[in-house]
């Protein structure tokens, strides 16, 4: 007889005791129900039904702007209910609608008041000209909701000094750089909110490009301030993360906006002004005696006619808009006005609003090497294709324009924009 002991079990053998064998046979039963569920399943997979597969197409919703602000604009004017579709022209949508709205309510800019307004400072000298985007942003900012009288609660700090005023004031150019880094250094002394950045919170604002030169006098302004120029070429120093395009706008403009009005414009590509840079030079020697393109080599004389210059844009598909004796050109907004698509030949010119707005949704951007080949690029657009960036011109004309007081949506308020996107990157 087997004697087992108590830490023992034994499976084999009829001595077992009853206990052994009534686990023993749960065991197997526990084994069998596992394997005869295993082949269920297994079987179950193997003959039933693919599931249907769902496709799910996705629906385009264009991002729409409903106006539903009362007090939208600065002139208090009414409200309008009108949606407008913006997916065509914006790089985002939905980013612009809502940052624009945060910028409306919080964004504050405090103006120094230092300066005599009667030489050099805190007014514009005047809002007319080339130079009118210098002067609107100098007007518009005291008119506007954005300004704040207490520095304590600002977002950013504008120096006012008009190098456009000292220019019509016959100030030399050596001598700006002095009355800039003196009023500069003034500011500095008197007042703690430089400091804290070392500027990096202040901006400044010039169109004239004899106002950039006056404020590279100063090495920490180019270096830390927000520049915001006509004549951003960023490779003379412009830096675009920092810096701001500001569009150069000839205004008032000479006759209303053109639009809506692609069946009379026959003329295929349009330009006439000075050779003051080597693209207009090679322009014109290459397309002056065109019969497709109406490119002249100088201004149109005013004794041809009564506002002619201005006439050609309305029947003109594409404007051309080398660059002069700087990247920048008014002709550009010009261009945008009068419904011409304007046709950028300008190398390294930070188009303004550029990280807003997706130019070539509304314009053609070429390089100025592609001058030789300008009539075959512009004949090999399709006609859909230029009537969608003529449609998309029309959405974009308002904000490429300047009013007093200042609207929702116009330049001053995309300027104000830009600086807002720029002031969440300062530390202090």
């Amino acid at each position: 007889m087997t004697i087992v002991k108590p830490s023992q079990f034994s499976f084999s053998g009829g001595g077992s005791s009853p206990l052994c064998s009534l686990k023993g046979s749960l065991l197997t039963v526990a084994i069998l129900t596992f394997l005869s569920l295993f082949y269920l399943s297994l079987n179950s997979m193997r003959t039933s039904p693919p599931s249907p597969v769902i496709v799910v197409t996705p629906i385009h919703v264009p991002h729409t702007f409903v106006n539903e602000d009362k007090t939208d604009n600065d002139d208090g004017a009414a409200p309008t209910t009108e949606e407008e579709t913006y997916s065509d022209v914006y790089h985002s949508p939905e980013a612009f609608r809502l940052n624009y709205a945060e910028m409306e309510k919080r964004f504050k800019v405090y103006i120094y008041p230092d300066g005599d307004p009667n030489t050099f400072y805190q007014t514009p000298r005047k809002v007319t000209g080339k130079y009118a985007s210098e002067g609107y942003f100098f007007q518009n900012i005291r008119e506007s909701r954005f300004r704040t009288l207490d520095p304590n609660e600002a977002d950013l700090f504008f120096i006012p000094i008009s190098c456009h005023k000292m220019r019509g004031k016959g100030t030399s150019y050596e001598n700006m750089t002095v009355i800039v880094q003196n009023y500069v250094d003034g500011l500095i002394a008197k007042y703690p909110y430089w400091n804290r950045t070392l500027g990096a919170d202040h901006f400044f604002v010039t169109c004239h490009d004899v106002g950039v030169r006056a404020f590279e006098g100063s090495p920490l302004l180019t270096k830390n301030t927000i520049r915001v120029v006509c004549s951003p070429s960023y490779n003379v120093g412009f830096i675009p993360h920092k810096d701001v395009a500001l569009p150069q706008v000839l205004q008032p403009f000479a006759l209303p906006a053109g639009g809506n009005d692609v069946e009379n414009r026959t003329t295929l590509g349009f330009w006439a002004g000075h050779r003051n840079s080597k693209i207009r030079v090679i322009l014109a020697r290459v397309w002056e005696n065109d019969t497709e393109l109406d490119i002249s080599n100088n201004r149109i004389n005013r004794a041809t006619g009564h506002l002619v210059y201005q006439k050609r844009f309305y029947r003109t598909k594409f404007c051309i808009c080398p660059g002069g004796s700087q990247v920048n050109s008014a002709r550009i907004t010009d261009s945008i006005h009068y419904g011409c698509i304007p046709v950028i030949l300008s190398d390294y010119y930070d188009l303004p609003f550029n990280d807003i707005l997706n130019w070539r949704k509304f314009a053609v951007v070429l390089r100025e090497q592609d001058v030789y080949n300008l009539k075959q690029i512009l004949k090999n657009i399709p006609h859909s294709e230029f009537v969608s960036l003529h449609n998309n011109l029309v959405k974009v004309q308002k904000h490429f324009q300047w009013n007093s007081p200042p609207v929702k949506f116009d330049a001053f308020h995309m300027i104000m924009y830009e600086l807002w996107l720029r002031h969440h990157v300062i530390k202090y």
